[in-house]
Protein backbone atom coordinates (compact mmCIF):
# COMPACT_ATOMS: atom_id res chain seq x y z
CA UNK A 1 0.00 0.00 0.00
CA UNK A 2 1.06 3.39 -0.84
CA UNK A 3 2.43 5.37 2.06
CA UNK A 4 0.25 7.90 1.97
CA UNK A 5 -2.97 5.92 1.84
CA UNK A 6 -1.79 4.12 4.85
CA UNK A 7 -1.64 7.17 6.83
CA UNK A 8 -4.58 8.15 5.64
CA UNK A 9 -6.34 4.93 7.03
CA UNK A 10 -4.54 5.75 10.23
CA UNK A 11 -6.55 8.92 10.24
CA UNK A 12 -9.51 8.04 9.29
CA UNK A 13 -9.16 4.84 12.08
CA UNK A 14 -8.30 7.23 14.96
CA UNK A 15 -11.13 9.50 14.58
CA UNK A 16 -13.09 6.05 15.04
CA UNK A 17 -11.24 5.89 18.32
CA UNK A 18 -9.55 2.95 19.62
CA UNK A 19 -12.15 -0.24 20.00
CA UNK A 20 -9.84 -1.81 21.49
CA UNK A 21 -9.60 0.48 24.51
CA UNK A 22 -12.94 0.05 25.05
CA UNK A 23 -12.71 -3.94 25.37
CA UNK A 24 -15.32 -5.51 28.10
CA UNK A 25 -13.58 -6.05 31.54
CA UNK A 26 -12.25 -9.27 32.21
CA UNK A 27 -13.84 -11.83 34.07
CA UNK A 28 -13.51 -12.04 37.68
CA UNK A 29 -13.54 -15.17 39.25
CA UNK A 30 -12.51 -16.54 43.00
CA UNK A 31 -11.45 -19.76 42.84
CA UNK A 32 -10.87 -20.94 38.95
CA UNK A 33 -10.84 -20.31 35.61
CA UNK A 34 -10.34 -21.49 32.17
CA UNK A 35 -10.35 -19.76 28.75
CA UNK A 36 -10.48 -21.00 25.43
CA UNK A 37 -11.37 -20.51 21.53
CA UNK A 38 -14.61 -22.26 22.36
CA UNK A 39 -17.56 -21.84 25.02
CA UNK A 40 -18.01 -25.55 24.49
CA UNK A 41 -14.38 -26.58 25.82
CA UNK A 42 -14.66 -23.89 28.77
CA UNK A 43 -17.50 -25.46 30.09
CA UNK A 44 -16.23 -28.62 29.90
CA UNK A 45 -13.08 -27.16 32.04
CA UNK A 46 -14.64 -25.41 34.36
CA UNK A 47 -16.96 -28.51 35.54
CA UNK A 48 -14.10 -30.42 35.62
CA UNK A 49 -12.72 -27.63 38.14
CA UNK A 50 -16.35 -27.49 39.57
CA UNK A 51 -16.04 -31.21 40.64
CA UNK A 52 -12.70 -31.01 42.40
CA UNK A 53 -10.34 -31.50 39.58
CA UNK A 54 -6.93 -29.78 38.89
CA UNK A 55 -5.94 -27.36 36.28
CA UNK A 56 -4.16 -30.84 34.53
CA UNK A 57 -7.17 -32.15 34.50
CA UNK A 58 -9.59 -29.60 33.58
CA UNK A 59 -6.33 -29.10 30.69
CA UNK A 60 -6.79 -32.41 29.67
CA UNK A 61 -10.80 -32.24 29.27
CA UNK A 62 -10.56 -28.91 27.58
CA UNK A 63 -7.96 -30.30 25.04
CA UNK A 64 -10.10 -33.37 24.44
CA UNK A 65 -13.32 -30.96 24.00
CA UNK A 66 -11.63 -28.56 21.30
CA UNK A 67 -11.12 -31.87 19.27
CA UNK A 68 -15.15 -31.82 18.36
CA UNK A 69 -15.55 -27.59 19.07
CA UNK A 70 -12.75 -26.58 17.18
CA UNK A 71 -11.65 -28.65 14.35
CA UNK A 72 -9.89 -26.02 12.51
CA UNK A 73 -7.43 -26.66 15.35
CA UNK A 74 -8.39 -28.40 18.69
CA UNK A 75 -7.53 -31.99 17.52
CA UNK A 76 -6.91 -35.75 18.05
CA UNK A 77 -5.00 -35.64 14.82
CA UNK A 78 -1.89 -33.31 15.41
CA UNK A 79 0.21 -32.04 18.65
CA UNK A 80 1.11 -29.50 21.24
CA UNK A 81 2.90 -28.14 23.98
CA UNK A 82 1.95 -28.26 28.18
CA UNK A 83 3.40 -25.82 30.19
CA UNK A 84 2.68 -25.67 34.02
CA UNK A 85 3.59 -24.28 37.44
CA UNK A 86 2.28 -26.05 40.47
CA UNK A 87 1.11 -25.53 43.80
CA UNK A 88 3.68 -27.22 45.46
CA UNK A 89 6.23 -24.84 43.30
CA UNK A 90 7.04 -27.51 40.46
CA UNK A 91 6.88 -26.87 37.26
CA UNK A 92 6.68 -29.30 34.43
CA UNK A 93 6.85 -28.77 30.09
CA UNK A 94 5.54 -31.55 28.30
CA UNK A 95 6.46 -32.00 24.36
CA UNK A 96 3.82 -33.66 22.66
CA UNK A 97 4.92 -32.48 19.03
CA UNK A 98 4.76 -34.54 15.93
CA UNK A 99 7.11 -36.82 15.05
CA UNK A 100 8.45 -37.06 11.23
CA UNK A 101 7.18 -40.96 10.00
CA UNK A 102 10.39 -43.33 9.92
CA UNK A 103 10.46 -43.05 5.92
CA UNK A 104 10.59 -39.35 5.82
CA UNK A 105 14.09 -37.79 4.55
CA UNK A 106 15.31 -34.45 4.17
CA UNK A 107 14.26 -34.23 0.28
CA UNK A 108 10.86 -35.78 0.62
CA UNK A 109 9.22 -32.70 -0.90
CA UNK A 110 11.81 -32.09 -3.86
CA UNK A 111 11.59 -32.70 -7.20
CA UNK A 112 14.48 -34.64 -9.25
CA UNK A 113 16.17 -30.88 -10.27
CA UNK A 114 16.67 -30.43 -5.85
CA UNK A 115 13.12 -27.37 -6.50
CA UNK A 116 10.14 -27.82 -3.47
CA UNK A 117 6.82 -29.28 -5.49
CA UNK A 118 4.54 -26.93 -4.34
CA UNK A 119 1.99 -27.89 -2.08
CA UNK A 120 3.11 -31.49 -1.06
CA UNK A 121 4.22 -30.06 2.84
CA UNK A 122 0.52 -29.02 2.89
CA UNK A 123 -2.09 -30.58 1.11
CA UNK A 124 -1.46 -34.04 0.80
CA UNK A 125 -1.15 -37.63 3.27
CA UNK A 126 2.49 -36.79 2.80
CA UNK A 127 1.90 -33.39 5.06
CA UNK A 128 1.47 -35.47 7.85
CA UNK A 129 3.71 -35.89 11.20
CA UNK A 130 2.66 -39.11 13.65
CA UNK A 131 -0.14 -37.37 15.91
CA UNK A 132 1.21 -36.79 19.65
CA UNK A 133 -1.96 -34.96 21.19
CA UNK A 134 -3.51 -37.87 22.35
CA UNK A 135 -0.10 -39.41 23.99
CA UNK A 136 0.40 -35.79 25.53
CA UNK A 137 -3.05 -35.57 27.33
CA UNK A 138 -2.79 -38.64 28.80
CA UNK A 139 0.35 -38.89 30.10
CA UNK A 140 -0.22 -35.18 31.54
CA UNK A 141 -3.48 -36.79 33.16
CA UNK A 142 -1.18 -39.87 34.15
CA UNK A 143 1.52 -37.71 36.14
CA UNK A 144 -0.36 -34.20 37.34
CA UNK A 145 -3.86 -35.19 37.72
CA UNK A 146 -5.31 -34.62 40.80
CA UNK A 147 -6.22 -38.27 40.75
CA UNK A 148 -9.75 -37.85 41.89
CA UNK A 149 -10.91 -38.29 38.30
CA UNK A 150 -10.54 -41.26 35.70
CA UNK A 151 -9.85 -41.27 31.89
CA UNK A 152 -13.27 -41.48 31.36
CA UNK A 153 -14.48 -38.70 33.74
CA UNK A 154 -12.33 -36.36 31.63
CA UNK A 155 -12.92 -37.50 28.00
CA UNK A 156 -16.73 -38.34 28.67
CA UNK A 157 -17.59 -34.36 27.90
CA UNK A 158 -15.56 -34.68 24.57
CA UNK A 159 -17.71 -38.00 23.83
CA UNK A 160 -21.26 -36.39 24.32
CA UNK A 161 -20.11 -32.99 22.71
CA UNK A 162 -19.40 -35.34 19.52
CA UNK A 163 -22.67 -37.54 19.76
CA UNK A 164 -25.35 -35.38 20.68
CA UNK A 165 -24.05 -32.29 18.85
CA UNK A 166 -23.14 -28.71 19.67
CA UNK A 167 -24.86 -25.26 17.95
CA UNK A 168 -22.68 -23.95 15.55
CA UNK A 169 -22.05 -20.74 15.51
CA UNK A 170 -21.77 -18.46 12.76
CA UNK A 171 -17.60 -18.32 13.33
CA UNK A 172 -17.74 -22.10 12.88
CA UNK A 173 -20.27 -22.64 10.25
CA UNK A 174 -18.74 -20.16 7.89
CA UNK A 175 -15.21 -22.04 8.75
CA UNK A 176 -16.73 -24.96 7.73
CA UNK A 177 -18.38 -23.88 4.54
CA UNK A 178 -15.18 -21.87 3.34
CA UNK A 179 -13.61 -25.16 3.14
CA UNK A 180 -15.98 -27.44 1.61
CA UNK A 181 -14.32 -28.12 -1.73
CA UNK A 182 -11.21 -29.17 0.24
CA UNK A 183 -13.65 -31.44 2.26
CA UNK A 184 -14.92 -32.73 -1.14
CA UNK A 185 -12.08 -34.12 -2.07
CA UNK A 186 -11.76 -36.92 1.14
CA UNK A 187 -14.29 -39.44 2.02
CA UNK A 188 -13.60 -38.84 5.37
CA UNK A 189 -13.36 -34.95 5.25
CA UNK A 190 -16.92 -35.42 3.08
CA UNK A 191 -18.32 -38.20 5.98
CA UNK A 192 -17.20 -35.73 9.02
CA UNK A 193 -17.55 -32.11 7.76
CA UNK A 194 -20.29 -31.80 5.00
CA UNK A 195 -23.47 -32.09 5.21
CA UNK A 196 -25.54 -35.30 4.03
CA UNK A 197 -27.51 -33.02 1.65
CA UNK A 198 -24.68 -30.59 0.27
CA UNK A 199 -26.74 -27.66 2.04
CA UNK A 200 -24.19 -24.97 3.65
CA UNK A 201 -23.82 -24.85 7.26
CA UNK A 202 -25.81 -21.99 9.01
CA UNK A 203 -25.40 -21.04 12.79
CA UNK A 204 -27.37 -22.91 15.15
CA UNK A 205 -27.12 -25.82 13.13
CA UNK A 206 -26.81 -29.08 15.43
CA UNK A 207 -22.99 -30.73 14.35
CA UNK A 208 -22.74 -34.38 15.79
CA UNK A 209 -19.77 -36.26 15.19
CA UNK A 210 -20.36 -39.86 15.30
CA UNK A 211 -17.65 -41.51 13.95
CA UNK A 212 -14.98 -39.00 15.99
CA UNK A 213 -17.48 -40.05 18.92
CA UNK A 214 -16.51 -43.59 18.49
CA UNK A 215 -13.19 -42.69 18.32
CA UNK A 216 -13.35 -40.81 21.58
CA UNK A 217 -14.75 -43.54 23.81
CA UNK A 218 -12.02 -46.14 22.28
CA UNK A 219 -9.25 -43.66 23.68
CA UNK A 220 -11.24 -43.22 26.88
CA UNK A 221 -11.36 -47.18 27.88
CA UNK A 222 -7.87 -47.83 26.14
CA UNK A 223 -5.96 -44.68 27.16
CA UNK A 224 -3.58 -44.20 24.04
CA UNK A 225 -3.35 -48.01 23.00
CA UNK A 226 -6.92 -46.45 21.69
CA UNK A 227 -5.35 -44.32 19.55
CA UNK A 228 -2.17 -45.72 18.40
CA UNK A 229 -3.14 -49.59 18.14
CA UNK A 230 -6.34 -50.94 17.17
CA UNK A 231 -8.82 -49.84 14.83
CA UNK A 232 -8.15 -46.05 14.76
CA UNK A 233 -4.61 -47.22 14.22
CA UNK A 234 -6.09 -49.28 11.42
CA UNK A 235 -7.81 -46.51 10.11
CA UNK A 236 -5.03 -43.94 10.21
CA UNK A 237 -2.45 -46.39 8.11
CA UNK A 238 -5.34 -47.36 6.00
CA UNK A 239 -5.95 -43.36 5.23
CA UNK A 240 -2.13 -43.08 4.81
CA UNK A 241 -2.02 -46.13 1.73
CA UNK A 242 -5.67 -44.25 0.28
CA UNK A 243 -3.14 -41.21 -0.18
CA UNK A 244 0.17 -42.62 -0.53
CA UNK A 245 1.13 -41.19 3.17
CA UNK A 246 3.85 -43.35 5.00
CA UNK A 247 2.29 -43.22 8.52
CA UNK A 248 3.00 -46.58 9.86
CA UNK A 249 1.58 -48.94 12.28
CA UNK A 250 5.37 -49.03 13.71
CA UNK A 251 5.19 -45.27 13.67
CA UNK A 252 2.39 -44.74 15.64
CA UNK A 253 3.19 -47.48 18.38
CA UNK A 254 6.58 -45.76 18.85
CA UNK A 255 5.26 -42.28 19.47
CA UNK A 256 6.15 -41.28 22.97
CA UNK A 257 5.48 -37.73 24.34
CA UNK A 258 8.68 -36.27 26.25
CA UNK A 259 8.81 -33.97 29.17
CA UNK A 260 12.09 -31.57 28.61
CA UNK A 261 14.02 -28.64 31.30
CA UNK A 262 11.69 -25.08 30.90
CA UNK A 263 13.02 -21.86 29.36
CA UNK A 264 13.66 -19.59 32.80
CA UNK A 265 14.22 -16.13 32.23
CA UNK A 266 13.49 -12.48 33.96
CA UNK A 267 12.26 -9.07 33.40
CA UNK A 268 12.28 -7.03 36.15
CA UNK A 269 10.44 -8.21 38.80
CA UNK A 270 8.86 -11.12 36.31
CA UNK A 271 10.18 -14.86 36.31
CA UNK A 272 9.39 -15.94 32.62
CA UNK A 273 8.75 -19.80 32.40
CA UNK A 274 8.15 -21.14 28.63
CA UNK A 275 8.52 -23.91 26.38
CA UNK A 276 11.68 -25.09 25.07
CA UNK A 277 12.81 -26.73 21.79
CA UNK A 278 11.49 -28.40 19.36
CA UNK A 279 9.73 -24.96 20.21
CA UNK A 280 11.77 -22.15 19.09
CA UNK A 281 9.33 -19.90 21.35
CA UNK A 282 10.52 -19.58 24.83
CA UNK A 283 13.85 -19.28 23.64
CA UNK A 284 12.88 -16.12 21.95
CA UNK A 285 10.94 -14.44 23.99
CA UNK A 286 13.94 -14.76 26.38
CA UNK A 287 15.94 -13.37 24.13
CA UNK A 288 14.23 -10.14 22.94
CA UNK A 289 13.19 -9.25 26.95
CA UNK A 290 16.56 -9.64 27.70
CA UNK A 291 17.80 -7.17 24.92
CA UNK A 292 14.76 -5.02 25.53
CA UNK A 293 15.68 -4.79 29.17
CA UNK A 294 19.24 -3.37 27.95
CA UNK A 295 17.43 -0.61 25.48
CA UNK A 296 15.21 0.37 28.66
CA UNK A 297 12.01 -0.37 27.13
CA UNK A 298 10.04 0.70 30.02
CA UNK A 299 10.63 4.30 29.39
CA UNK A 300 8.97 4.61 26.74
CA UNK A 301 5.11 4.98 25.88
CA UNK A 302 3.15 2.10 24.16
CA UNK A 303 3.74 1.52 20.43
CA UNK A 304 5.26 4.99 20.15
CA UNK A 305 7.74 5.29 17.38
CA UNK A 306 10.85 5.04 19.63
CA UNK A 307 9.15 1.93 20.95
CA UNK A 308 8.32 0.20 17.73
CA UNK A 309 11.53 0.52 16.51
CA UNK A 310 13.16 -1.37 19.77
CA UNK A 311 10.87 -3.93 19.20
CA UNK A 312 11.21 -4.69 15.44
CA UNK A 313 15.22 -4.75 16.06
CA UNK A 314 15.11 -7.33 18.38
CA UNK A 315 12.52 -9.16 16.94
CA UNK A 316 14.44 -9.28 13.69
CA UNK A 317 17.48 -10.58 15.43
CA UNK A 318 15.47 -13.18 17.41
CA UNK A 319 14.02 -14.47 14.11
CA UNK A 320 17.56 -14.42 12.43
CA UNK A 321 18.62 -16.62 15.26
CA UNK A 322 15.68 -19.06 14.84
CA UNK A 323 16.94 -19.75 11.29
CA UNK A 324 19.86 -20.76 12.02
CA UNK A 325 20.33 -22.45 15.18
CA UNK A 326 16.57 -23.64 16.75
CA UNK A 327 15.60 -27.30 15.79
CA UNK A 328 14.87 -30.62 17.51
CA UNK A 329 17.20 -30.42 20.71
CA UNK A 330 17.57 -34.44 19.97
CA UNK A 331 18.79 -34.51 16.75
CA UNK A 332 20.42 -30.37 16.86
CA UNK A 333 22.74 -28.99 19.50
CA UNK A 334 20.81 -26.05 20.02
CA UNK A 335 22.73 -23.11 21.77
CA UNK A 336 19.67 -22.21 24.99
CA UNK A 337 22.13 -21.06 27.16
CA UNK A 338 24.17 -19.00 24.72
CA UNK A 339 20.44 -17.82 23.32
CA UNK A 340 19.01 -16.69 26.80
CA UNK A 341 22.27 -15.18 27.90
CA UNK A 342 22.36 -11.80 29.28
CA UNK A 343 25.81 -11.46 27.88
CA UNK A 344 24.19 -12.55 24.64
CA UNK A 345 22.01 -9.81 24.60
CA UNK A 346 23.97 -7.06 25.71
CA UNK A 347 26.25 -7.83 22.20
CA UNK A 348 23.17 -7.51 20.48
CA UNK A 349 21.46 -4.57 21.58
CA UNK A 350 24.55 -3.09 21.85
CA UNK A 351 24.88 -3.15 17.80
CA UNK A 352 21.21 -1.97 17.31
CA UNK A 353 21.05 1.54 15.64
CA UNK A 354 18.16 3.40 17.92
CA UNK A 355 17.63 5.77 15.37
CA UNK A 356 17.26 3.84 11.86
CA UNK A 357 16.13 0.60 11.02
CA UNK A 358 18.88 -2.36 10.04
CA UNK A 359 17.84 -3.91 6.70
CA UNK A 360 17.55 -7.67 7.92
CA UNK A 361 20.05 -8.61 4.81
CA UNK A 362 23.03 -7.36 7.16
CA UNK A 363 21.81 -9.35 10.17
CA UNK A 364 23.32 -12.46 11.01
CA UNK A 365 22.25 -15.31 13.20
CA UNK A 366 24.66 -15.25 16.27
CA UNK A 367 28.16 -17.56 16.56
CA UNK A 368 27.63 -20.20 19.11
CA UNK A 369 30.24 -23.25 20.38
CA UNK A 370 9.21 -22.39 10.02
CA UNK A 371 4.17 -20.63 11.26
CA UNK A 372 1.49 -22.87 12.68
CA UNK A 373 -1.41 -21.65 11.01
CA UNK A 374 -4.02 -19.01 12.90
CA UNK A 375 -6.00 -22.48 13.34
CA UNK A 376 -3.55 -23.23 16.29
CA UNK A 377 -5.07 -22.73 19.35
CA UNK A 378 -4.46 -21.80 23.01
CA UNK A 379 -6.05 -22.20 26.59
CA UNK A 380 -5.60 -21.49 30.22
CA UNK A 381 -6.43 -22.71 33.19
CA UNK A 382 -5.29 -21.60 37.19
CA UNK A 383 -7.88 -23.85 39.52
CA UNK A 384 -8.58 -23.21 43.27
CA UNK A 385 -5.55 -25.02 44.28
CA UNK A 386 -3.19 -22.55 42.70
CA UNK A 387 -1.88 -24.84 39.88
CA UNK A 388 -1.69 -22.95 36.51
CA UNK A 389 -1.51 -24.64 33.17
CA UNK A 390 -0.83 -23.15 29.78
CA UNK A 391 -1.52 -25.10 26.31
CA UNK A 392 -0.94 -24.49 22.62
CA UNK A 393 -2.15 -27.09 20.18
CA UNK A 394 -2.21 -27.53 16.72
CA UNK A 395 -2.81 -29.70 13.23
CA UNK A 396 -0.96 -26.40 11.33
CA UNK A 397 -3.32 -24.70 8.90
CA UNK A 398 -6.94 -24.45 8.79
CA UNK A 399 -8.24 -28.22 9.58
CA UNK A 400 -4.58 -29.32 9.03
CA UNK A 401 -4.38 -30.86 5.52
CA UNK A 402 -8.08 -30.69 4.88
CA UNK A 403 -7.83 -34.47 5.17
CA UNK A 404 -9.82 -36.70 7.75
CA UNK A 405 -9.41 -40.14 8.89
CA UNK A 406 -12.30 -41.93 7.07
CA UNK A 407 -14.44 -43.77 9.89
CA UNK A 408 -12.39 -41.96 12.75
CA UNK A 409 -13.67 -38.67 12.04
CA UNK A 410 -10.10 -36.52 12.96
CA UNK A 411 -8.13 -34.80 10.84
CA UNK A 412 -4.90 -35.25 9.86
CA UNK A 413 -1.90 -32.45 10.55
CA UNK A 414 0.09 -30.95 8.16
CA UNK A 415 2.91 -30.13 10.06
CA UNK A 416 5.41 -31.42 8.13
CA UNK A 417 5.23 -27.85 6.17
CA UNK A 418 7.12 -26.56 9.55
CA UNK A 419 10.36 -28.51 8.71
CA UNK A 420 13.17 -27.01 6.16
CA UNK A 421 12.15 -28.73 3.75
CA UNK A 422 14.92 -26.76 1.58
CA UNK A 423 17.57 -24.78 3.32
CA UNK A 424 16.41 -20.54 2.37
CA UNK A 425 13.18 -21.31 0.89
CA UNK A 426 10.55 -20.10 3.72
CA UNK A 427 7.55 -22.42 4.64
CA UNK A 428 3.72 -21.71 4.36
CA UNK A 429 4.82 -18.48 6.82
CA UNK A 430 7.11 -16.92 5.99
CA UNK A 431 10.06 -18.16 7.97
CA UNK A 432 13.39 -19.89 6.58
CA UNK A 433 14.95 -22.83 8.35
CA UNK A 434 18.28 -24.35 7.91
CA UNK A 435 20.12 -27.80 8.84
CA UNK A 436 19.03 -27.53 12.48
CA UNK A 437 15.51 -27.81 11.45
CA UNK A 438 15.88 -30.48 7.87
CA UNK A 439 13.69 -33.60 7.64
CA UNK A 440 14.92 -36.82 9.48
CA UNK A 441 13.06 -39.68 10.60
CA UNK A 442 11.74 -39.67 14.20
CA UNK A 443 12.53 -35.66 14.16
CA UNK A 444 9.80 -33.49 16.02
CA UNK A 445 9.55 -30.25 13.77
CA UNK A 446 10.37 -26.67 15.14
CA UNK A 447 7.27 -24.87 16.33
CA UNK A 448 7.00 -21.17 17.08
CA UNK A 449 3.98 -22.16 19.59
CA UNK A 450 4.88 -20.52 23.29
CA UNK A 451 2.85 -21.59 25.81
CA UNK A 452 4.18 -19.59 29.00
CA UNK A 453 3.42 -18.79 32.57
CA UNK A 454 4.97 -15.24 34.36
CA UNK A 455 5.55 -14.98 38.10
CA UNK A 456 5.73 -12.32 39.44
CA UNK A 457 8.26 -12.19 42.89
CA UNK A 458 7.68 -15.60 42.85
CA UNK A 459 3.90 -15.77 42.94
CA UNK A 460 1.45 -16.57 39.58
CA UNK A 461 1.33 -13.82 37.80
CA UNK A 462 0.13 -14.16 34.26
CA UNK A 463 -0.96 -17.33 32.05
CA UNK A 464 -0.09 -16.78 28.19
CA UNK A 465 -0.16 -17.90 25.00
CA UNK A 466 -1.65 -17.81 21.10
CA UNK A 467 -1.68 -19.26 17.64
CA UNK A 468 -0.56 -17.11 14.82
CA UNK A 469 2.58 -18.90 13.32
CA UNK A 470 5.27 -16.40 13.39
CA UNK A 471 3.13 -14.17 15.17
CA UNK A 472 2.80 -16.05 18.06
CA UNK A 473 6.08 -15.20 19.89
CA UNK A 474 5.82 -11.45 19.29
CA UNK A 475 2.45 -11.80 20.64
CA UNK A 476 3.17 -13.42 23.81
CA UNK A 477 6.02 -11.04 23.99
CA UNK A 478 3.88 -7.91 23.64
CA UNK A 479 1.17 -9.06 26.64
CA UNK A 480 4.13 -9.59 28.62
CA UNK A 481 4.78 -6.03 28.08
CA UNK A 482 1.69 -4.52 28.16
CA UNK A 483 1.01 -5.73 31.66
CA UNK A 484 4.60 -5.85 33.19
CA UNK A 485 5.31 -2.41 31.96
CA UNK A 486 2.24 -0.78 30.75
CA UNK A 487 0.17 -1.73 33.37
CA UNK A 488 -2.64 -2.91 31.29
CA UNK A 489 -5.43 -5.06 32.81
CA UNK A 490 -5.21 -8.76 31.30
CA UNK A 491 -7.84 -8.16 28.79
CA UNK A 492 -6.99 -4.17 27.36
CA UNK A 493 -3.83 -6.58 27.27
CA UNK A 494 -4.71 -9.05 25.08
CA UNK A 495 -7.21 -6.83 23.34
CA UNK A 496 -4.82 -4.01 22.40
CA UNK A 497 -4.02 -3.97 18.59
CA UNK A 498 0.10 -5.77 17.61
CA UNK A 499 2.93 -5.26 15.46
CA UNK A 500 5.07 -7.78 14.55
CA UNK A 501 8.37 -8.17 12.34
CA UNK A 502 10.54 -11.16 11.96
CA UNK A 503 13.88 -11.59 9.82
CA UNK A 504 12.48 -12.07 6.85
CA UNK A 505 10.62 -10.32 5.02
CA UNK A 506 11.90 -7.53 6.16
CA UNK A 507 8.41 -5.43 6.90
CA UNK A 508 6.89 -4.46 10.30
CA UNK A 509 3.18 -6.11 10.31
CA UNK A 510 0.24 -3.75 11.78
CA UNK A 511 -2.76 -4.95 13.17
CA UNK A 512 -5.87 -1.89 12.86
CA UNK A 513 -5.78 0.50 15.37
CA UNK A 514 -2.26 -0.14 16.17
CA UNK A 515 -0.18 2.98 15.10
CA UNK A 516 -1.23 6.37 14.82
CA UNK A 517 -0.22 8.31 11.45
CA UNK A 518 2.83 10.50 13.16
CA UNK A 519 4.03 7.18 14.55
CA UNK A 520 4.28 5.56 10.99
CA UNK A 521 5.53 8.48 9.42
CA UNK A 522 7.93 9.03 11.79
CA UNK A 523 9.18 5.25 11.79
CA UNK A 524 9.13 5.21 7.95
CA UNK A 525 11.58 7.84 8.07
CA UNK A 526 13.50 5.59 10.38
CA UNK A 527 13.59 3.51 6.85
CA UNK A 528 11.20 0.68 7.76
CA UNK A 529 8.47 -0.49 5.97
CA UNK A 530 5.15 -0.88 7.43
CA UNK A 531 2.31 -3.32 5.87
CA UNK A 532 -0.89 -3.00 7.17
CA UNK A 533 -2.84 -6.50 8.08
CA UNK A 534 -5.46 -8.03 9.39
CA UNK A 535 -5.96 -8.99 13.03
CA UNK A 536 -4.13 -12.16 14.10
CA UNK A 537 -3.59 -14.72 16.90
CA UNK A 538 -5.92 -15.25 19.90
CA UNK A 539 -4.55 -14.98 23.10
CA UNK A 540 -6.62 -16.42 25.40
CA UNK A 541 -4.95 -15.26 28.93
CA UNK A 542 -5.22 -15.32 32.58
CA UNK A 543 -3.74 -13.05 35.07
CA UNK A 544 -3.81 -13.15 38.94
CA UNK A 545 -3.86 -10.94 41.80
CA UNK A 546 -4.62 -10.01 45.29
CA UNK A 547 -8.11 -8.92 44.13
CA UNK A 548 -8.58 -12.66 41.90
CA UNK A 549 -8.33 -14.21 38.96
CA UNK A 550 -9.01 -12.55 35.78
CA UNK A 551 -9.47 -14.20 32.22
CA UNK A 552 -9.39 -12.29 29.10
CA UNK A 553 -10.74 -14.11 25.56
CA UNK A 554 -9.13 -13.11 22.77
CA UNK A 555 -12.09 -11.31 20.45
CA UNK A 556 -10.15 -11.57 17.36
CA UNK A 557 -11.29 -15.73 16.93
CA UNK A 558 -15.17 -15.40 17.09
CA UNK A 559 -15.93 -18.66 19.78
CA UNK A 560 -13.40 -17.53 22.76
CA UNK A 561 -14.77 -17.71 25.77
CA UNK A 562 -13.50 -17.52 29.74
CA UNK A 563 -15.44 -18.44 32.58
CA UNK A 564 -14.67 -18.95 36.06
CA UNK A 565 -15.87 -20.14 39.11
Amino acid sequence: MDAKYFVMALVLISLAGNAWAASPAPVLAEKGMVVSDSREATEVGVAILERGGNAVDAAVAVGFALAVTHPSAGNLGGGGFMVAHMADGSTFTLDYRETAPSAAHRDLYLDEHGEVIPGLSRNTHLASGVPGSVDGLLRALRDHGSGKLSQRDVIEPAIKLARRGFPLSRFLASALNGYCSTFEAHPGSRESFIKSNGDPWRAGDRFTQSSLGKTLQRIAKNGPDGFYRGPVADAIVSEMQRGNGIITHADLAAYASKYREPVRGTFGEHEIISMPPPSSGGVHVVQMLNMLAKLSIADYGWNGSDYVHRLTEVQRRAYADRAEHLGDPDFWDVPVTMLTSAEYATELADAIDLTSATPSVEIDAGSAAPREGNDTTHYSIVDQFGNLVSVTTTINLGFGSGIAVQGAGFLLNNEMDDFSAKPGVPNAFGLLGNEANAIEPGKRMLSSMTPTIVLKNGDPYLVVGSPGGSTIITTVLQIILNTAIHKMDVQEAVSAPRVHSQWMPDVIAVEPRALQPDVVQRLERMGHVLEPRGKWGSANSILINSRGVWGAADSRQGNSFAAGY
